[in-house]
């Protein structure tokens, strides 16, 4: 065994989930750093260990921590050449490139701060966060327009910004990221004094969109790594010399959740398939091919398996699934233990947060639930007024900060103290989401405050009617929202994108509401209902319900 998960938690095994909870603590070190304390301590006691099995649609590529030691000390150098220090900050748009790991190591070494951002940005978005982010230098891919929108953005901004691309890319301007590292030792010694790091240094930077006006920047601290243990080891289960693999663009809060940090310190190797389009049927073939046996994806991901054939498939390499991101209907809970015979566990958790609320892998699975406390957050559901609710009322979720910040918790909104305070105050983080608590101890996810419907005095949140909604065969992808109305105040309107095999009518909006009816409380059904090409989405990947309101309050004048 070659275990370094020991080294940071007070006991690594656990009976049950309430031993578990009761018992469960962190073990921190002052100068905690992923890169040295994790990534070169496997390559030192165990250098031949896999960590990293990467491939697109032509190559393939396998890292041992031995080679991610050396890439990662001779990225450092680099960064170090051009002036990053620690403190600065980094914007990297990689994809699912696998610079991004060896970036992200560098970076944690050298102390500066990684901020991970999706490709998908346009020149709104990189205009915000070079300035918002004061950003020092970018590493990207060579996707769409990104090298011209980042030099033309820094130019306008004014901004003197260091800019390297991936890949065989070779742009005036632009360092080639892959050669330049080539040139530089591979001997990179763990700073000390004024630059060493404590463990709660800034080491890693989220935009985050939340619910309204411009991004949030969440600020994470290096322990913010170790936090992870309790997603991976006890909620995905990853195993010694597994391999897992979470769908996600390394753009997302998400990546580092599930193909970093607690997977490495739990000695499982990530896989990482970088497609050029996403494709379903594809993904599920390499996971296949590679023999991943640990698996989380994205609800909205899962949904579209489910509409697919995969009968074709022998998924029986897949020992463990789990989602987060959105409330998993029961329909796709029930065709995935069709299919595997496993029940996959929810999570909940924010960009925030490390996981929360999980079916850790001592308990059942509660379709509709997001499992139990984790033990690293004192979790409430309060009211309005900040009173703990009852057991079956609704809630907002609320972490209590009043001695310290939780491992996993992060620090504050980037130089931002309104946005901070508007979510930390009276002792508690307030998340923004709705939930309520059975008798059993589950926590069931009803929605982000401004996405609950009021109607005719009822609370509805969207996931239930989306989950009977996409139970339908007709149902590719739906969001649910508030509409007006005048007696009512809102009813429920549903946006559906058809599966290819049926078209737009009366007769089937008739069909798919008496549907709905069936599956669920029948106040809930859809008493509007219009069939959408494609649904908003940020730039995660979220149905943003948010733009749907707004685009229908515009309409009637009312916005």
């Amino acid at each position: 065994m070659t275990l370094l998960v020991d080294r940071f938690v007070n006991r690594v095994e656990f009976d049950s989930y309430e031993d578990f909870f009761n018992n469960f603590e962190f073990v921190v070190p002052e100068n905690f750093n992923f890169g040295f304390d994790v990534v070169d301590e496997y390559a030192k006691i165990d250098p031949e260990k896999l960590a990293l099995i990467w491939c697109d649609d032509n190559e393939e590529f396998k890292f041992t921590f031995s080679d991610m030691k050396k890439l990662s000390n001779q990225a450092a150098n680099f960064f170090k050449s051009q002036g990053i220090g620690k403190g600065d900050t980094v914007l990297l748009t990689l994809k699912n490139r696998f610079e991004f790991w060896i970036c992200m190591v560098a970076l944690h070494k050298i102390n500066a701060i990684a901020i991970p951002a999706t490709h998908m940005l346009k020149p709104h978005d990189i205009t915000y966060r070079l300035e918002k982010a004061s950003i020092k230098m970018i590493v990207t891919i060579d996707e769409d327009n990104l090298l011209n929108d980042f030099a033309q953005c820094a130019d306008d901004l004014g901004m003197d910004i260091k800019k390297s691309v991936v890949a065989n890319v070779n742009r005036e301007g632009w360092l080639n990221f892959n050669e330049e590292i080539a040139k530089m030792s591979d001997v990179y010694e763990r700073p000390t004094g004024d630059d060493d790091n404590s463990h709660e240094d800034t080491f890693l930077i989220y935009f985050s969109s939340g619910t309204s006006g411009e991004p949030k920047m969440v600020e994470h601290a290096h322990d913010y790594a170790l936090g992870h243990i309790t997603t991976a080891k006890y909620w995905q289960n990853v195993v010694e010399d597994g391999i897992h693999h979470t769908a996600s663009d390394t753009g997302w809060g998400k990546a580092v959740w599930g193909n970093l940090y607690g997977q490495w310190i739990s000695g499982t190797t990530i896989f990482i398939y970088d497609y050029v389009r996403f494709n379903g049927l594809d993904l599920i073939q390499k996971l296949v091919d590679y023999k991943v046996n640990t698996f989380c994806a994205p609800p909205t991901i899962l949904k579209f398996l489910i509409k697919e054939d995969l009968t074709q498939f022998d998924l029986s390499n897949i020992k463990y699934m789990t989602t987060a991101g959105e409330t998993l209907p029961p329909e796709v809970f029930n065709r995935f233990k069709e299919l595997t015979g496993l029940e996959i566990k929810e999570g909940f958790g924010q960009t925030e947060t490390t996981v929360s609320l999980a079916t850790f892998k001592w308990l059942e699975s509660h379709p509709g639930s997001v499992g139990k406390p984790c033990p690293a957050f004192d979790v409430d559901l309060v009211d309005a007024d900040g009173n703990v609710v009852d057991i079956g009322d609704e809630g907002e979720i609320a972490f209590n900060i009043s001695d310290k910040r939780s491992v996993g918790l992060f620090k504050s909104y980037y130089k931002d103290e309104v946005k901070t305070k508007e979510a930390c105050h009276d002792g508690r983080y307030h998340c923004g989401d709705q939930a309520y608590c059975d008798e059993d101890g589950y926590f069931h996810f009803v929605g982000r405050n401004d996405d609950v419907i009021k109607s005719s005095g009822y609370r509805i949140g969207p996931y239930e009617v989306e989950s009977a909604l996409i139970s339908h065969p007709s149902v590719l992808e739906c969001a649910v929202t508030a509409y007006p109305d005048d007696t009512r105040v809102e009813i429920v309107k549903a946006s559906i994108v058809l599966t290819k095999d049926y078209e737009p009518s009366e007769e089937l909006t008739k069909e798919i509401q008496a549907h709905v009816k069936k599956a669920t409380a029948p106040y809930k059904y859809p008493r509007m209902i219009v069939y959408v090409d494609e649904l908003p989405k940020s730039t995660s990947g979220k149905i943003q319900r948010k733009v749907i309101r707004e685009n229908d309050l515009r309409a009637l004048g009312k916005l």
